[in-house]
């Protein structure tokens, strides 16, 4: 779906619950309705001029139009190879990156780390031209990335999350407030599995939606967490060489 169509639907919407007619509208734009129907029509023309006087009628700021247009964009479930790249690339570029996806604000970034304001209005500024983020007036931004967002399972971001992170995450006892480490083996069947890997899909949407509502929240009443959810038909490293010559793995049904 184009720009200017999500714009027009947008607008027509404005109309509505304005309660304002094409008719109404060409009075106050003082051309004919005629016009009005044909720039409201689906392969309709709307000069930015006429945009910019329809939103004076519905006083309807710009740039909020603006905003709601990007917000329409489907959003992003997972970055191309190129992107992941270039984020991994730059260790300030990946933490500004990081802190995005949780949604924090220049403020809280600079407040938290090593940052100059410079420093991180530059990896904003780079993360909304590689179509992360979508930069606002303020250095307020628009996340564009889904809330299933995940990163590529060989990209170079969980590779570097692979080298740099994972033995520093598992290293932590899990024994703090709310806090768990459960590692079950079995068997179960294959229809069984893939049930239940959508159940804990399901997990890690429901703790992205309760990050976001909770944003309203003091900033002493929330605390940083990291959910990380796993499964894989796997046999330990460490066991494999006491395998029986004769058996196979993954076993064979």
């Amino acid at each position: 779906m184009s720009t200017t169509h999500d714009m027009i639907e947008i607008l027509k919407a404005e109309l509505k619950l304005a309660g304002l007619t094409y008719a109404a509208l060409a009075k106050q734009l003082g051309i004919a309705e005629s016009s009005v129907k044909r720039m409201f029509s689906a392969a309709g023309d709307m000069p930015l001029s006429r945009v910019d006087a329809i939103c004076r009628v519905l006083k309807l700021d710009f740039a909020d139009l603006s905003r709601s247009v990007a917000e329409r964009e489907p959003l992003i479930s997972e970055l191309s190879l190129a992107q992941e790249q270039a984020v991994v690339a730059d260790r300030q570029l990946l933490l500004v990156a990081i802190c995005c996806l949780s949604r924090w604000s220049l403020d809280q970034i600079v407040a938290t780390y090593r940052l100059s304001e410079p420093e991180c209005i530059r990896a904003l500024v780079r993360l909304d031209r590689l179509g992360v983020i979508d930069l606002r007036p303020d250095n307020r931004y628009h996340l564009k990335l889904a809330k299933g967002f995940r990163w590529r399972p060989h990209g170079p971001v969980m590779g570097f999350f692979r080298s740099e992170v994972i033995d520093d995450y598992f290293a932590g006892g899990f024994d703090g407030a709310s806090e768990l480490l459960m590692v079950v083996n079995g068997q179960i069947g294959c229809g069984q599995a893939e049930a239940l890997r959508e159940r804990l899909a399901r997990v890690a949407h429901d703790f992205a939606q309760q990050h976001i509502a909770d944003q309203k929240l003091p900033a002493g009443q929330r605390r940083p967490y990291t959910v990380v959810i796993g499964m894989r038909s796997w046999l330990m490293a460490a066991f494999r060489d006491l395998m029986r010559p004769e058996a196979q793995w993954p076993p064979q049904p």
